[in-house]
């Protein structure tokens, strides 16, 4: 029997980025069920989110096979952008956008000004 590696960025969870606005959930479940069964789909609809999706699988390969085939994939006129989610990554990020605000919370309080 052959063992197959995968990268240790590979996860059930993609990200995909680049979609048309119209586009529903359903539209989604079809593209992305060709791939293997899917647990959930998140579309984002507002602000910086709208465009996006996450797409949850119920085994890693088939996300695998699924981001191997669909990474600029076009899809209702757009080009989609498919990327393994890094939950670290975005942990990082709201980490680092807390402590930016409490820095400014602190520089307010004791009336310390930016440098110019």
């Amino acid at each position: 029997m052959t063992t197959v590696r995968i990268s240790s960025d590979v996860n059930r969870i993609l990200f995909v980025k680049n979609l048309n606005y119209k586009t529903t959930g359903e539209d989604i479940y079809d593209l992305f069920g060709k791939y293997g069964s899917i647990r959930q789909v998140r579309r984002g609809t507002e602000g910086k989110a709208k465009g996006t999706a996450f797409v949850v699988y119920e085994d890693v390969m088939d996300a695998k096979n699924a981001f191997d085939h669909l990474n600029g994939f076009h899809l209702m006129d757009r080009y989609l952008v498919v990327l393994y989610h890094k939950p670290a990554q975005q942990a990082q990020k709201a980490d680092l956008a807390r402590r930016e605000k409490e820095l400014e919370e602190l520089k307010a309080k004791h009336d310390i000004p930016d440098k110019a």
